[in-house]
């Protein structure tokens, strides 16, 4: 490894944390500064080539693939590199943030990867960010253990042979860091951030434990953002000698833009490629934001009602099958996000037939893995894939060359039959509010009406509000949506908050900043790029 300089990274606002500086190193800093000095500049230029893109679509209502890569999808020769054994097969991945209990609990759960999350599952307090890190070095080297206060149920890692393999996401490229700064003020993109202290405190402990630093990348738009991507995994093994291509990125497919891109984002990764994830609430929200401007064709019915079975999701998902076992990467599906109730038989039997039925298709359809939120739910997943794949670690031998996807196909928003309700805007406000109420006070991952919920729900159902209203759209009771009604419904769902959980509790939270900021993002003219932005702003810690 180089001889780090000292690091010109400054840590701002922030109460020091118990064990900080086994993360917050001189040369740990000093990495993530030469990262930031590297590669900061591009990651400004790609957002505002975001902008410029967006304005685009505002003017044409389309998008095609790419003609100037044609022949990166013409030439059938190229292959991502092969999965290292630990990544082979990834029949079950469980979700979750990086807090203590959780680690242990996903890395015990049964299922074959664990996506640990600094990102929509993790509010980023600097106490998350720095003390996830803390988390993860403890599981590698055994020293974490954990007792819950309230029950006394003390919680312990499994034997090695039977923990899940740890993929990490961070930050998305739009995000940064307020708590640490460079020598002019300017904040570390949370990206680099999280990715920087992971892989230099862990990329070679995981190596001598026989896997390695794998991720999850996020809101990737475009190809060239996966390119700086690649970029700072070179120079990450290179700085750190680590062999090169011993990362691994699993690449969501969340954004419009990129699902016209997939191959073109597994060539530029394709030394680092592990897959892709096809995930849905991000990437309906994604179709929101872009197509704005639309008009009616682009208007969706309640997000409950956009199932993986409705035309332009099922274009998205069988190409995204299509493209990556063409190119010989893996193909991960959904999220099961249903969390059983401890009290209602009922309510589980039907959820669980749900989730069976929707990982069935996913397995049918050719997909090597997927998502749930809950250890529960490892088991029926489990069974959906073994059902198809047996002793196979992967199905990446299925080409599914009868799969044929037009670049219409995948905006075709109005093939859906289905149209916008009265108790979707309901619903959308309700999970709205109690999703940012939980978030400012730290909360990543919360569980609202038996689904354990991230900051992609919030997405989705504010840019459902905004679009409904500026599309001028009349619900199924005959009422036009509005402002006014928005705020009426808000006000309603402010009350039956403090009703449900008295004004003690409710003076407790921040349910009137959560009602606020919900509107704020829901009602400006100014559509917000993400929610995460604003509210990052209001995040305490």
């Amino acid at each position: 490894m180089s001889a780090p300089a000292p690091s010109p990274l400054a840590i701002v606002d922030a109460e020091p944390l118990p064990r900080q500086e086994e993360v917050l190193t001189e040369a740990a800093l000093a990495f993530v500064a030469e990262l930031h000095r590297r590669f900061t500049p591009r990651r400004d230029a790609l957002l505002a080539r975001r902008a410029a893109r967006r304005a685009e679509i505002a003017r044409t209502s389309t998008l095609d693939f790419l003609p100037e890569t044609a022949a990166i999808r013409a030439d059938d020769s190229w292959r991502v590199a092969p999965a290292p054994d630990a990544l082979n097969d990834r029949r079950v991945e469980i979700t979750g943030p990086t807090d203590r209990k959780m680690t242990i609990n996903a890395l015990n759960s049964g299922a074959r990867v664990w996506l640990a999350d600094f990102e929509d599952a993790s509010a980023p307090t600097w106490e998350n960010v720095v003390l996830g890190q803390v988390n993860l070095s403890d599981a590698y080297t055994r020293n974490i253990d954990f007792t819950d206060a309230r029950s006394g149920k003390s919680y312990a890692l499994k034997a090695d042979e039977e923990l899940a393999t740890v993929v990490m996401r961070p930050r998305g490229w739009h995000l940064n860091e307020r708590h640490l700064v460079d020598a002019d003020g300017t904040p570390v993109p949370g990206a680099l951030v999280d990715f920087g202290l992971y892989f230099f405190h862990n990329a070679q402990r995981l190596l001598d434990l026989g896997k390695g630093p794998y991720f999850y990348l996020p809101k990737t738009e475009s190809h060239l953002e996966a390119r700086l991507w690649n970029e700072v995994f070179v120079f990450a093994q290179e700085y750190c000698g680590i062999p090169q291509g011993t990362v691994r990125a699993t690449v969501l497919i969340e954004t419009i833009t990129a699902a016209y891109e997939m191959e073109e984002i597994l060539y530029e990764l394709r030394d680092h490629a592990s897959g892709l994830n096809a995930g849905r609430w991000d990437y309906l929200f994604s179709i929101v934001k872009n197509f704005r401007d639309g008009g009616a064709k682009f208007v969706l019915p309640d997000r409950n009602a956009v199932t993986m079975t409705a035309p332009f999701m099922r274009a998205y998902t069988e190409l995204l099958v299509r493209t990556c076992h063409k190119r010989g990467a893996h193909a991960i599906g959904g999220m099961a996000a249903f969390i059983p109730s401890r009290r209602d038989a009922e309510v589980n039997k039907v959820a669980f037939e749900k989730v069976r039925a929707d990982k069935d298709r996913e397995a049918g359809d050719g997909f090597d893995g997927s998502w749930v939120a809950h250890p529960d739910l490892v088991p029926i997943a489990m069974e959906s894939f073994d059902k198809v794949l047996g002793d196979k670690p992967n199905q990446k031998d299925r080409l599914r060359e009868d799969v044929d996807v037009q670049a219409a196909d995948l905006i075709a928003v109005d093939s859906l039959d289905a149209k916008p309700t009265y108790a979707g805007l309901v619903n959308a406000v309700q999970v709205g509010i109690r999703y940012i109420e939980a978030w400012l006070r730290g909360l990543g991952a919360v569980a609202i009406f038996n689904l354990m919920e991230d900051a992609a729900t919030a997405e989705i159902s504010r840019s459902q509000i905004w679009q409904w209203i500026n599309a001028e759209v009349v619900l199924d009771n005959g009422e036009l949506v509005t402002a006014d009604l928005a705020r009426k419904v808000a006000a309603e769902e402010l009350a039956n908050i403090r009703a449900e959980i008295g004004d003690e509790a409710f003076a407790a939270g921040n349910w009137q900043q959560a009602h606020d900021l919900l509107l704020t993002v829901s009602l400006d003219e100014d559509y917000a790029d993400f929610l995460t932005l604003p509210a990052y702003e209001q995040l305490k810690g």
